[in-house]
This record gives C-alpha cells, structure tokens and sequence, in this order.
C-alpha cells in the first residue's frame, strides 16, 4: 500500500495565495444593478427625488466596442451666481462599479458641459444626475447596447 506525500509548505503558500488573491478580487468581479446604483446615489443625496429634464445626455445606442463608448453630458443653466449646476454624476447599472464619472462646475464654467470616454462591461443602462445650486435634483437616463468586448472581455 503506497503512502500518500505530505503536503508541502511550498504548496500551502501557494494554495493560500490563490486563495486571497480570488477574495481580494471577487467583489470586482460582480456587475452592479439597479439597486446598486440606487444605493449610490442615496449615499449622495437621501431620499431626494430628482426630477426629468434640463440634462441632455449623448450616448450611442449601440456601442460596437464596449471598452471605448462615448459619452456628452450637458445640463440647461444660467450658471449665474444665483443658478448654476454644482455637480453632475454619471452611474452605470452593469459596471463592476457603479459609478463613472463626476464633474463639478461653478459659475465661472460658462457652461455645464463634458465630454468623456466610458468602459461598459455589457448593455446597461447609463444614469446622468444633476444637482443644481437651489439643491434641485435632475436625472436622465439612457440604454447602452454593448456588441462587443467590455470591461469583462
């Protein structure tokens, strides 16, 4: 009858590097949702409900290459002193993270306007939210059709 080998120090240390390395990495390898992104933005604001219009967000309906997709966020404003666009958030619903970007304007921006290049993992939904000086909220919401290789390949 053949004695089975000893499990080698080497081996464990290699078997509990993988291990911790599949942990550390684990979360990052869920999409986010809906309810992710709900959370988010609750985070940001509360139970703040925002309202449709004055943002205008440009985003392809079908994007052929998910690891490049363009995305053009402009909100309505006077950007005076008095009424301007403070912040403007852009979330995703099937990224490993749910949030993509965040811009902050001031008065003297002239224009709440940006441009940016995003990753998706997959079609999703995009999210744009506006928070204007008043402490208004305004959202738009867009789909993404993503044809080929994203952030998961």
């Amino acid at each position: 009858m053949a004695r089975k080998a000893a499990t080698t120090r080497r081996e464990t240390l290699k078997a509990t590097a993988i291990g911790a390395f599949a942990l550390a990495i684990a979360p990052r390898l869920a999409l986010a949702d809906a309810a992710s992104v709900d959370a988010e933005i609750k985070k940001l604001y509360g139970d703040k409900k925002p309202a449709e219009g004055k943002i205008k967000l440009d985003v392809p309906q079908i994007a052929e290459n998910g690891l490049v997709v363009p995305i053009n966020v402009e909100v309505e404003s006077a950007m005076s002193a008095a009424d301007h666009v403070k912040t403007v958030h852009v979330f995703a619903d099937g990224n490993p993270l749910p949030g993509i970007a965040s811009f902050t304007f001031t008065p003297e921006s002239g224009k709440a306007a940006a441009s940016t290049r995003m990753r998706l993992a997959q079609t999703q939904n995009i999210i744009c939210l506006a928070e204007m000086s008043d402490g208004k909220l305004y959202s738009a919401k867009a789909q993404v059709k993503v044809t080929i290789g994203g952030c998961g390949g």
